[in-house]
């Protein structure tokens, strides 16, 4: 497996990625509504198919990533990605690489704690209000956990 930069070329798979797991190409997360789609990407590929997509914005010093896909468990996808992440905002000079999950992706918090990142913030009732922008997000989420709120994990690169 290989993580490379997203280019043009890859822009139909991004849509289809984003499209099978979210929903569409539009994540929101702390008031804030993405077309992931248009951010700068990496991707994991394996024999010639991505395998994998990671979406992300860089402001000031830190480096937000707005999705992670690795649609197929298990297989290292998720840890390149993220650790492909933490390379690109150290070059950037990010000291900080951080995301929102929400209360019920246990899999996820489970995930990024074991890759370094701490738990810094939780805002409840967030997905809540991001219903309003994205009336998409489901009531019940991961596990039948009522899904409503959002949680900060961070990683610092200092």
């Amino acid at each position: 497996m290989k993580v490379r930069a997203a280019t043009d070329a890859d822009s139909e798979a991004i849509v289809e990625v984003l499209t099978a797991t979210w929903g569409g190409t539009i994540a929101v997360a702390h008031g804030i509504a993405y077309d992931a789609a248009t951010l700068p990407a990496l991707v994991a590929e394996q024999d010639g198919r991505i395998v994998g997509l990671l979406t992300y914005t860089i402001v000031d010093d830190e480096l937000e990533v707005v999705t992670i896909d690795a649609p197929v468990r298990h297989l290292g996808v998720g840890g390149a990605l993220i650790g492909a992440a933490a390379d690109v905002a150290r070059q950037a000079g990010a000291q900080r690489l951080w995301l929102i999950t929400t209360n019920d992706n246990l899999d996820a918090l489970r995930f990024y704690q074991r890759r370094g990142l701490r738990i810094v913030g939780v805002s409840p009732g967030a997905v809540d209000a991001s219903r309003v922008v994205k009336p998409s997000i489901p009531l019940t989420g991961a596990y039948d956990i009522p899904l409503h709120d959002e949680l900060t994990l961070e990683l610092r690169l200092d």
